[in-house]
């Protein structure tokens, strides 16, 4: 019990002199938005907050707006109009063959002459040939002979009949002439009936025989007729085949086929050419065409009949559509209702514009690079003028200058023309 006592007067009494002044003070503590902490997170949150920010959102492209060409969609007038480069041609080309095969013996004018029709241009030596008309000649003239020899006897025949009937014709002429007077005689009493009778019978006999010789002579005719056709047909296939075969000797000499310009004609001497190789080539001098390679975008809307004018004024019409595709491109030919006022040469390019119809009121837009892929959609730019968003277009007509527009588009909304392949989903975020 005493030492309970004691030792809560222990505890009770004061504490030793000096032993204050060893008792730790505590800080005074700083205020919560000082804290490092919390100023840490604070910096991680703004932190944040800016990269998701920089980072475009999904579906979306961020591009500098002075990077695009814009352009506003508007209703205006379409010219329907093709402009094409077009190669100036000659009308017309007439190629220049080989007859007869030989070998190039002469020369008688150079690529680039003006020549005429029918001129000799070269002639060509073929000595075998030479000792086969010759041969062919000869045989056919033999044959010509026997043909005028049947036709000499076919006209003796004629003229004996004639002859046999004339003959009868006289005969019967005097028979009838000494029958009237022995009948005169017989009215006088100097010639009995027998007398007279004789020369009836005598009469009667020779108008028989020339009845005869006319019918008979009637029926050759008909036959020597006949004789006369074939041999005439006979004549004229020999004639006509000495003819050709003396043509093949002509045609040893090459002649132009017709007036104009020689071109593409480079033979050289000692040259071995067959029957049908091309020498050359006669273009027509003074008269042209256009020809031009169009889009195949075109095809269907170039037609027969269209009108067309050069950067001069001079007016064509589109007189062939060759629908041939190759590398995209299909072959126009034009031709010259009015020359222009320049002197043209074969190979001069001119610049022609197309009138595929008349200018008509449309919503178009300008043409650019947002056509590349095919113009099915475009980038539509939003009032704000912070996005431009694709947009489905259907597109028409088409010219250098103006695209018409279908369906999609208003007027007065402001597309991109700029070429987008780089964008990446539906959206544009213009900085």
């Amino acid at each position: 019990m005493m030492t309970q006592t004691a030792q809560q007067s222990n505890s009770l009494s004061p504490p030793a002199p000096g032993a204050g002044m060893d008792r730790k003070v505590e800080k005074k503590r700083a205020p919560w938005w000082r804290d490092r902490r919390f100023l840490i997170a604070i910096a991680l949150v703004a932190i944040a907050i800016l990269g998701w920010r920089a980072i475009p959102a999904s579906g979306s492209t961020d591009v500098a707006a002075d990077e695009l060409q814009t352009a506003r969609v508007e209703r205006a007038a379409f010219d329907d109009y093709l402009p094409v480069r077009a190669s100036v041609v000659p009308a017309t080309t007439t190629l220049v063959g080989v007859m007869s095969g030989g070998q190039v013996e002469e020369l008688f004018v150079q690529d680039g002459a003006l020549v005429t029709k029918g001129q000799p241009l070269a002639r060509l030596a073929n000595p075998d040939l030479e000792l086969t008309v010759l041969s062919q000649e000869a045989q056919i003239a033999s044959q010509l002979g026997g043909v005028a020899g049947e036709n000499l006897g076919i006209q003796r025949s004629k003229v004996d009949r004639a002859g046999q009937v004339a003959a009868a014709e006289y005969d019967l002429i005097r028979a009838r002439r000494d029958l009237d007077i022995r009948r005169q005689l017989h009215e006088k009493g100097f010639v009995s009936d027998a007398g007279v009778k004789s020369y009836q019978e005598e009469v009667d006999y020779q108008t028989q025989r020339l009845a005869q010789l006319r019918q008979g002579r009637v029926a050759e005719a008909g036959i020597t007729a006949t004789q006369g056709r074939m041999l005439d047909a006979t004549r004229t296939r020999l004639q006509n085949n000495l003819a050709a075969v003396r043509g093949s000797l002509d045609g040893l000499t090459i002649r132009a086929p017709m007036a104009g310009r020689l071109t593409n004609f480079d033979l050289q001497p000692g040259q071995t050419l067959a029957p049908g190789d091309p020498a050359g080539q006669v273009d027509s001098e003074g008269a042209w065409k256009l020809e031009a390679e169009v889009d195949e975008y075109y095809l269907g809307r170039v037609e027969l009949g269209q009108k067309a004018t050069t950067s001069d004024g001079a007016m064509l019409t589109v007189s062939k559509v060759l629908p041939t595709v190759a590398d995209g491109r299909f072959r126009v030919e034009l031709t010259f209702e009015t020359m222009p006022k320049q002197d043209l040469n074969r190979g001069q390019t001119l610049d022609v514009r197309i009138t595929l119809g008349a200018a008509t009121p449309a919503l178009i837009a300008p043409v650019g690079a947002w056509l590349n892929g095919g113009g099915s959609a475009v980038f539509v730019i939003d009032p704000d003028g912070k996005h431009a968003r694709r947009v489905s277009v259907e597109i028409g007509r088409r010219n250098p200058r103006q695209v018409e527009i279908l369906s999609g588009l208003q007027p007065g909304q402001r597309i991109v023309t700029s070429n987008l392949a780089r964008v990446k989903g539906d959206t544009i975020n213009l900085r």
